[in-house]
């Protein structure tokens, strides 16, 4: 069996059976051949089942149904060979997550973030700050360049424990740099800016105003 050829069986399977949420376990339950083949030959960086590559495989109606297990509290440690398996294996694609030139290039900064997000969440604490570091570079940059995220500026440690937040939370497969950026402009709305702002204000070096980049909601 190849992975494509899973995929279509998993992809059956859910059609006709609609389950409002599944799992693996469900997956073991009504596609055993299938969660066979994923156990032993789909597996992340760090040697764990890649569900995400799974789930990333499905439509969205599905992966929005994907509950994934959760990793039982665990007191945080420091791993740093977890850590460079990652980083070692991307290091030529690194650049994607400050600046994804194309649809290439942001699928595999997803690839990228997601497997240190997952990392992080068994409680890698190396793998987290790895992400805070280059997140916190992305954020900074919304900040100046998206008026409805402009009432962030000048909230420094809130930036970082929203994006901890982030890490913590972030569930299923999907966009994490768009599941980021929701979540600060949705945080944004009731927020009171700390620095008063001019849509007449310029960014990317004044070759634009922020008037630029409103949205009228």
């Amino acid at each position: 069996m190849s992975f494509d050829k899973a995929m279509r069986i998993l992809r059956r399977v859910l059609r006709n059976q609609q389950p409002q949420t599944f799992s693996s376990t469900w997956i073991l339950t009504h596609a055993p051949n299938v969660y066979r083949y994923i156990r032993g030959n789909v597996r992340s960086t760090t040697d764990a089942v890649d569900w995400d590559k799974v789930t990333s495989a499905l439509s969205r109606n599905f992966q929005k149904r994907w509950v994934r297990y959760r990793y039982r509290s665990a007191s945080p440690y420091e791993d740093t060979a977890e850590l460079d398996l990652i980083l070692n294996k991307y290091r030529d694609k690194l650049y994607t997550l400050i600046a994804s030139s194309g649809e290439a290039d942001r699928r595999v900064r997803d690839v990228i973030i997601v497997s240190l997000v997952r990392v992080a969440q068994r409680g890698n604490t190396l793998a987290k700050q790895e992400i805070i570091k280059w997140m916190r570079c992305v954020v900074d940059d919304w900040v100046e360049r998206y008026y409805q995220l402009y009432k962030w500026k000048g909230y420094t440690d809130d930036i970082d424990e929203r994006i901890s937040a982030c890490i913590r939370c972030y569930r299923y497969t999907g966009s994490f740099i768009g599941y980021l950026f929701k979540t600060f402009e949705y945080s944004a709305r009731g927020m009171r800016p700390l620095q008063a702002y001019s849509f007449d204000d310029p960014v990317l070096n004044g070759a634009r105003t922020r008037i630029d980049y409103y949205v009228e909601k």
